[in-house]
């Protein structure tokens, strides 16, 4: 039976079949039309199944890439990365609305979170610096693509308050692609936890009430993390001498995760930069080196996470201008 099975399979899908169908409900028809006993159709598609005649593939699913692994030093576990984001329009009832900015670290065992009526990129450095006094300054800080941390969208080469702050310490920024899952998953995630355990498990009557019990989850929390982090990596001190000079240029290197287009380029510093033709719909990881006045572009690959040869370096020159407060 399984070999009639398959016989009828096979000159169903013959160039002489004018219908071409070769499915189980097909494979019965034409053998009771030939007057043979043929099998219900759950029990031909058993069969196909077993010989391999189908025309189906399976799915093949590949190992998720280590984490952080479009950072080699962080995914080796020799750099830290502090994570950033806005939790936005919350209302307490009566008060107005309400933003929180967090933070949590990739490695070591540090969060935190701070709500506020208003959260300005004035806002973030002061916040930052106080963050980083604590614990230590991390190798990277990771933010995704808003104004407050990457500064204006309306004009090309802006380095805003953040980023320079990020830069006098000698921390590397990093942007998330816009639009992506998963690089910003760690923050996300962070979010998620304090809106469930914080926001909507309690009647906040005011800002100070809110910040009051999430300050409390948040001492709770980093408790419960350091008894399970390991392999901490080092951090650098905070400089005592440190004041932050808005006119002073830049240096350093900044970090922009992207996706090129059709035509092999990608967008960053309000500019679009040609990457490879031949890379197209496809991740990069561009490294402004802003001493060297260049930018090296790297392949990156979610199923190769290990393998990010150099595609391109790109001449790449930021204007001088005077940083308006």
């Amino acid at each position: 039976m399984e070999q009639a099975v398959l016989e009828y399979r096979k000159r169903l899908a013959s160039t002489e079949d004018p219908l071409g169908f070769v499915g189980p409900e097909a494979i019965r028809e034409a053998m009771r039309s030939d007057g043979l006993d043929a099998p219900h159709p759950r029990t031909i598609a058993r069969i196909l199944n077993r010989h391999g005649a189908v025309d189906h593939k399976v799915r093949r699913r590949f190992p998720a890439p280590p984490t952080g692994w479009y950072l080699p030093n962080v995914a080796k576990r020799m750099a830290d990365v502090d994570a950033f984001d806005v939790i936005e329009d919350l209302a307490i009832e009566g008060k107005g609305m309400v933003d929180v900015l967090t933070t949590v670290s990739l490695w070591a065992p540090h969060a935190q979170a701070w709500p506020a009526g208003v959260v300005s990129a004035r806002y973030i450095t002061d916040l930052l610096a106080s963050h980083w006094k604590g614990i230590g300054l991390p190798f990277y800080a990771q933010f995704d693509n808003d104004t407050r941390f990457q500064g204006g969208h309306n004009h090309p080469d802006v380095v805003g308050r953040v980023m320079r702050m990020c830069l006098s310490l000698g921390v590397t920024p990093v942007f998330a692609p816009p639009r992506e899952t998963g690089f910003q998953a760690n923050i996300e995630n962070f979010n998620g936890v304090w809106e469930k355990k914080v926001w909507h498990r309690f009647h906040h009557e005011n800002l100070d009430a809110l910040r009051t019990r999430s300050s409390r989850f948040i001492s709770a929390y980093v408790r419960r993390q350091a008894a399970r982090s390991d392999r901490i990596p080092e951090r650098r001190p905070f400089p005592g001498d440190w004041k932050l000079d808005l006119q002073k240029p830049p240096h350093g290197k900044v970090v922009y995760i992207r996706r090129t287009d059709e035509h092999g380029r990608a967008s960053l510093l309000g500019r679009s930069f040609s990457i490879d033709e031949n890379w197209v719909h496809r991740l990069v990881r561009c490294e402004v080196d802003l001493d060297q006045n260049k930018i090296d572009v790297y392949r990156l690959r979610r199923r190769e996470p290990e393998d990010q040869p150099l595609l391109a370096t790109i001449d790449y020159r930021l204007p001088k201008r005077r940083f308006l407060e």
